[in-house]
């Protein structure tokens, strides 16, 4: 593979979304299931972006939509909560911790190639992680910059052209084989990531994919696999 960059998703593939949410939740919202409250305010985060995906919501950053998804999901389970709280609960999602491998894979592969997030998240919540938890990427690639959530293909297309480079020399490392296979839709060369605990409660994902150019069991093994490989 003639591969110059490496993009990444980061909301379980770089960082700890399911144990950093349940965190924060568990300390602003005591005495609520907060396992079951992380888990069931992200299975909000796809059908909030394909409202807009449809138009049928005008574009908002991801900010914006986790506070509506939060304010819905308090409204159903009937849980009070005044504006600050609900303010520092859609912050959680940018004091996420890094998985123990991520950092140190990162690094290592920067000393090769151009290594870069390409997430959902909007740009302030992506430079607000990397600050706390060290994340050494090269740029901050965001859906925000494209006016369009993943999988849609301007966010794959846009991040190739940003970097100055051909699809195929772009590799989208991910923990999510949707997100993959849309990347290769494009052109992009792909890598799996298995991370068991991504999902939290809602149980192991798949063990490899299939399709994926390379499956790898840590970023530290991406970069054995690119660097040392």
């Amino acid at each position: 593979m003639d591969v110059r960059a490496l993009v990444f998703d980061v909301f379980g593939t770089v960082v700890d979304w399911y144990g950093g949410v349940a965190r924060d939740v568990r300390r602003l919202l005591p005495g609520v299931d907060a396992d079951a409250f992380a888990a069931a305010w992200r299975r909000r985060y796809e059908p909030s972006m394909d409202r807009v995906r449809r138009g049928e919501r005008a574009w908002a950053v991801l900010d914006t939509l986790h506070r509506e998804s939060l304010d819905a999901l308090l409204d159903e389970l009937g849980q009070d909560a005044d504006e600050v709280t609900r303010a520092e609960l859609v912050l959680a999602w940018h004091r996420l911790d890094p998985w123990p491998d991520s950092v140190a894979g990162l690094t290592e592969l920067r000393e090769r190639f151009v290594v870069a997030s390409l997430s959902n998240a909007n740009v302030s919540l992506l430079v607000d992680m990397a600050k706390r938890a060290r994340l050494p990427w090269d740029a901050v690639l965001s859906a925000e910059l494209f006016g369009h959530y993943k999988p849609d293909a301007e966010v794959y297309d846009g991040a190739a052209r940003l970097l100055g480079l051909a699809p195929e020399q772009v590799l989208m490392v991910a923990a999510h084989v949707d997100d993959l296979a849309a990347a290769r839709r494009r052109g992009l060369r792909t890598a799996y990531v298995y991370r068991p605990d991504e999902a939290g409660p809602r149980g192991a994902p798949p063990a490899t994919d299939p399709e994926a150019d390379l499956n790898v069991a840590s970023l530290k093994d991406l970069a054995a696999r690119l660097v040392v490989g």
